[in-house]
Formats: C-alpha cells, structure tokens, sequence
C-alpha cells in the first residue's frame, strides 16, 4: 500500500477533498496489519479523532477501492472487509475467530471445469478452516 503521503497527493490530483479526517483513514489503514472492517478502521480513528464519522470512513474506503488503492473483501456473512495488499494473492480464512491470512496459491492450477464460453480474468480463493492458535486450542466448539 501506499504512504499516507502519496494517497493524499493521489486525492488531490483527482480533486478530492483532504481533511484530517480522510488523513486519519490513510494513516491508520497504512498501520492496519491485516485485512480491517470499516468499523475497525473507525474505532482506530474515533479514538483520536472522536469528531469522525463511519460514514467518512466508508467513503474514503470506497474512494480508495474506486482507485485501485486497496481491495474490497466481501465474504458473505461476515462484515465487509478492505485489503491494502495489491499483490495476486489469496486468503485464509479461520472459521473460529475470523482472522484471515495471506496466501499464495498457483491459481492457474485450479480446474475450472465446463465455463460454458466465460473467460476468466482473475481469481480470488478463499479458504476457509481453522487458523494454528484455534486448532491447538483445547476450547470444546472447536471440531
């Protein structure tokens, strides 16, 4: 991912508004060491900048999907998730405590079976399972 420098210089060259607040949203989703909800992005910002709203962070997260800055994640049930990693890659997921993992898979080797005439132009593999710390743990709804 980008600096919060250059994704604030990319804003204005698209003449997108800077304020602290969408400043705070770079900083903190620069320092996110995972794959972070809107939500979770907010709680990191509200607690330095109570003045902010969710509704700026989702639309400065939308705003730097809609630029090729970072990924959106949509796992189905679960919150949506926002990827700073641009590299082909794909995720692990754990279906106890949710974290989800970078992993690269050689996707080419995936049989695609009958794609009655569609033409793929990328892959994106979830897999889901359980993470090392939920499956060494002796907690009972573990299967």
């Amino acid at each position: 991912m980008r600096s919060p420098v250059e994704l604030t210089d990319s804003f204005r060259d698209r003449g997108l508004r800077i304020t602290p607040q969408r400043v705070a949203v770079f900083e903190a989703l620069h320092e996110s060491m995972g794959h972070p909800t809107a939500e979770t992005i907010y709680q990191t910002v509200a607690a330095d900048m109570p003045s902010i709203s969710l509704k700026t962070v989702y639309q400065t997260l939308n705003d730097l999907t809609d630029m090729g800055e970072i990924r959106r994640l949509d796992l189905g049930s679960t919150a949506t998730r926002f990827d700073p990693n641009l590299e082909d890659h794909h995720h692990l997921v754990c279906d106890c405590c949710g974290v989800m993992i970078d992993t690269y898979l050689d996707a080419s080797r995936i049989e695609l079976g009958e794609l009655e005439g569609f033409r793929p132009t990328g892959t994106s593999v979830f897999v889901s399972g359980l993470c090392e710390a939920c499956a060494t743990s002796t907690s009972p709804e573990n299967p």
